[in-house]
């Protein structure tokens, strides 16, 4: 099996006794500089490898100029990842190259379509992509490179100012770039950019004599790893859906950053933000991180196109939780096993790969419910039918209302899938290495919530949490010069281009939300909690929109807000009524376990009753 696996001089090298002991002769002359540096690895033949195999340049050079002439810094950078990582590991390397870690297929279309550029469908990556695998729903065959952005000609379909906002602000996470530099940010390019683990701080913690110790945008040791903790995966998932801070129970807060430390300062910022502290996802807060759930196929990619990051995860709650009419099969939903769960003595058991500890898996089926629990799954079946398990147990979901984005077409800056040509290539995806093709962008926003997230249907057709997917209010300038103020565009379906978007918040708690938090909220109706005056907010001239951020349906089931995932809308007016006829029910009835303590006198007198505590238009 190895023959076949590693081949050609990486086979040579493990098979031939004395052409290795004389390449790890050549190896020594690295480590005349670099002594005490960490083995890339502990497995047998990985661990043995000589830095140049990955590294190139010459071992046998005796100064560091020649040394490192033709060396990649980061072997795998997805620019030369061809000849390194993927002499071993070829499909690997040719899946990542598809994935929506290295598309960005989902964030480009979704803000396009709120631009009124585009419809919902994936046409646009960060670089040219062709699927290594078709036919299956939500993917596609082909993605072209996204549109550059030229002030000079008309806005249009291929020349659109949100194409520059992404390539100047929202693409700096894929897998081609090494990021923001920035606490909190720093990671590496391609398969190192999971692999390889940074701190927040970015620091290098190993024994390399040659490594400056406070020199920022470093690994924390020289290791390529597969045991991958959160704050790693963080270190991009903390803008967009905020999955990442959000599972740790951390929300960016509005610029306070107080109580103040020891030193008299601010606390300080990650990912360039203060952040609040709350409730921790359930899973988070037993032990477990990103990896126990999320599988290779999901991360990794598995040649296929996909148009959303929903619809390359594979993992369901069901997965390993079941139903409460059938235990878990533990296979997910494209019909993978999982990996790291055993059965002990009748017992699901999940062994976290990043800790080795044990986590006994709790069934639906045959668990001991609480009332309401009962009353939600058991007397309301029709709950496990229509709706998400997160549409009740997603306590809060970080919501950021009013994203002010504001670009200046007369001062140049980089553009994050363009990029210098570098003597070492893997160099090119650095911040300080983009080719300054697009323009000035300034980001503020108008508000901050946590609490009762909005409720609509997500591409599944099932009841999800919604929270902002970027409510882009554009000022376009030309140094002084107003070209655009405050401008909301329109999709291609007429409605506002603010978007709000079904997620999986991934801030699962065992206690859900009470039913009164959705039948009795016209905010998790998309209603709008008629706080915000949002002509108040814009003092210079009109509001952008008639209605407040909050809402984004009417009481007539009008659409008022985009939502740009193919198949996701707010719900309609019927469905509207019918939970909200229920939360009125309720405050007499509660649940189906007590008896209604009083009878109205006549027909007449309960529905004109149901008419006053209810709000909703017939």
């Amino acid at each position: 099996m190895r023959s076949t696996i590693f081949r050609g001089v990486l086979y040579t090298l493990i098979v031939s006794s004395h052409l290795f002991a004389a390449v790890v002769s050549a190896e020594d002359q690295c480590l005349t500089c670099h002594e005490g540096i960490e083995p890339i690895t502990n497995t047998p033949l990985m661990s043995k490898l000589p830095c140049t195999q990955c590294h190139k340049g010459d071992a046998a050079a005796t100064t560091a100029e020649a040394a490192h002439k033709g060396m990649y810094a980061n072997p795998s950078d997805l620019r030369v990842v061809d000849q390194t990582c993927g002499t071993c590991h070829p499909k690997e390397v040719a899946n990542v190259k598809t994935s929506i870690h290295a598309t960005m297929a989902g964030m480009i279309s979704g803000t396009r379509y709120d631009a009124g550029t585009q419809d919902k469908r994936s046409k646009y990556a960060t670089y040219v992509t062709e699927a290594l695998k078709t036919g299956k729903p939500f993917t596609v065959a082909k993605l072209e490179q996204i549109p550059a952005y030229d002030p000079s000609k008309p806005d249009g379909a291929d020349n659109s100012m949100a194409d520059d906002y992404l390539r100047n602000q929202c693409l700096r996470c894929h897998l081609w770039s090494d990021g923001h530099q920035r606490d909190g940010d720093y990671r590496a390019s391609g398969c190192a950019a999971c692999h390889m683990v940074y701190s927040d701080a970015a620091t290098y913690e190993g024994g390399d004599k040659a490594m400056k110790k406070d020199q920022k945008d470093r690994p924390r040791l020289h290791r390529i790893t597969n045991k991958i903790p959160e704050y790693q995966c963080i270190h991009c998932h903390n803008r967009g859906g905020r999955t990442g801070v959000s599972f740790i129970g951390t929300m960016e807060s509005d610029k306070y950053g107080t109580p103040w430390k020891a030193d008299g300062s601010k606390q300080g910022k990650l990912h360039g933000k203060q952040y609040n502290h709350l409730q921790g996802d359930v899973h988070y807060e037993r032990g477990m991180t990103c990896i126990d759930c999320h599988t290779k196929v999901g991360l990794h990619g598995d040649g296929y196109l996909y148009e959303k990051k929903e619809h390359a995860v594979e993992i369901r709650c069901a997965t390993c939780h079941g139903t409460v009419e059938k235990r878990a099969d533990l296979v997910t939903a494209f019909g993978n096993k999982l990996t790291n769960v055993e059965n002990k003595d009748g017992n699901y058991v999940l062994v976290a790969k990043l800790t080795g500890k044990e986590h006994v898996i709790p069934q639906l089926n045959g668990a001991n419910l609480s009332e309401e629990g009962h009353t939600a799954m058991v007397a309301i079946p029709k709950h496990m039918e229509k709706l998400e398990c997160y549409a009740c147990h997603a306590r809060w979901a970080p919501q950021c209302y009013g994203c002010h984005a504001k670009q200046d077409v007369g001062k140049s800056s980089g553009d994050w899938i363009n990029n210098k040509q570098m003597d070492d290539p893997t160099k090119a995806g650095r911040k300080e290495n983009r080719m300054t093709t697009a323009f000035s962008w300034a980001e503020s926003r108008s508000y901050l919530r946590w609490e009762n997230p909005i409720l609509g249907i997500n591409h599944k057709g099932k009841v999800s949490p919604f929270i902002v997917g970027c409510q882009a209010i554009y000022t376009q300038m030309d140094g002084k010069k107003m070209r655009k103020n405050n401008h909301v565009f329109k999709t291609v379906d007429g409605v506002a281009g603010l978007a709000q978007n079904p997620i999986q918040p991934h801030t699962i708690s065992a206690q859900s939300r009470t039913c009164a938090e959705c039948h009795q909220n016209r905010k998790t109706l998309g209603l709008g909690s008629g706080h915000y005056k949002i002509e108040a907010n814009f003092p210079d001239g009109p509001a952008p929109v008639p209605f407040e951020l909050e809402r984004i349906v009417d009481e007539d089931g009008k659409q008022l807000q985009a939502t740009n995932h193919v198949g996701a809308r707010p719900f309609n007016k019927e469905e509207m009524q019918r939970i909200w006829r229920a939360g009125t029910c309720m405050a007499c009835h509660a649940d189906e376990r007590v008896k209604l303590q009083g009878k109205a006198p006549d027909d007449v007198t309960h529905a004109t009753m149901i008419r006053k505590m209810s709000n909703l238009k017939n």
